[in-house]
């Protein structure tokens, strides 16, 4: 009876090592099955993300953005069919620009149309909500593309290009000194 119940016990080893040296097939279940429930558990986008546009291109690949010497990357980027300077800000939500930028680009807005409070790096201020009809960047091309429009005094010359642009890109990425986006 005791070589029975040892004999019992080495199968009931054997039973549980094989599948793990021959590949772990135990655990692969399990780790399916947590996926599954990662999945069904994931936060569902919200409506403005699943609306989104993506970003279109003229060429293949992606554009690179080198830094200059003191880390930002800048680029001459095309808004509504106009050639700006702008500065990628990934702590902007949108893109900001200027009250005279914004009348360079064809983009109207009343006194009544600042009923937007933003904090930036000078304070609260108040901003304008717009849709920018397409935003460039040399074969990257996005359209309808929120920005704020802000007091010429709250923003230096340089237009900030924020996440309403970067987000419509399949991806961003910095290394190396280089910033790069792919449509």
């Amino acid at each position: 009876m005791f070589r029975v119940l040892i004999f019992a016990a080495l199968i009931a080893g054997v039973a549980l090592a094989v599948p793990q040296l021959v590949g772990g097939s135990t655990s692969e279940p399990k780790r399916q099955a947590r996926a599954a429930e990662a999945r069904q558990t994931a936060p569902q986008p919200n409506l403005a993300e699943q609306n989104r546009t993506p970003a279109a291109y003229t060429g293949r690949g992606h554009v690179v953005l080198r830094a200059d010497a003191r880390g930002h990357y800048e680029g001459t980027f095309r808004i509504n069919g106009r050639s700006i300077r702008g500065l990628i800000d990934t702590g902007a939500s949108v893109i900001a620009i200027s009250r005279s930028t914004a009348r360079k680009l064809g983009v109207s807005v009343a006194e009544s149309d600042f009923k937007y409070r933003v904090s930036t790096a000078n304070g609260v201020i108040p901003a304008a909500r717009v849709v920018l009809r397409r935003v460039e960047l040399q074969s990257i091309r996005v359209n309808n593309v929120e920005a704020l429009v802000i007091d010429d005094k709250s923003l230096a010359t340089v237009t900030l290009i924020g996440m309403s642009f970067l987000n419509k890109l399949d991806s961003y990425q910095a290394r190396n000194g280089e910033l790069i986006l792919t449509p």
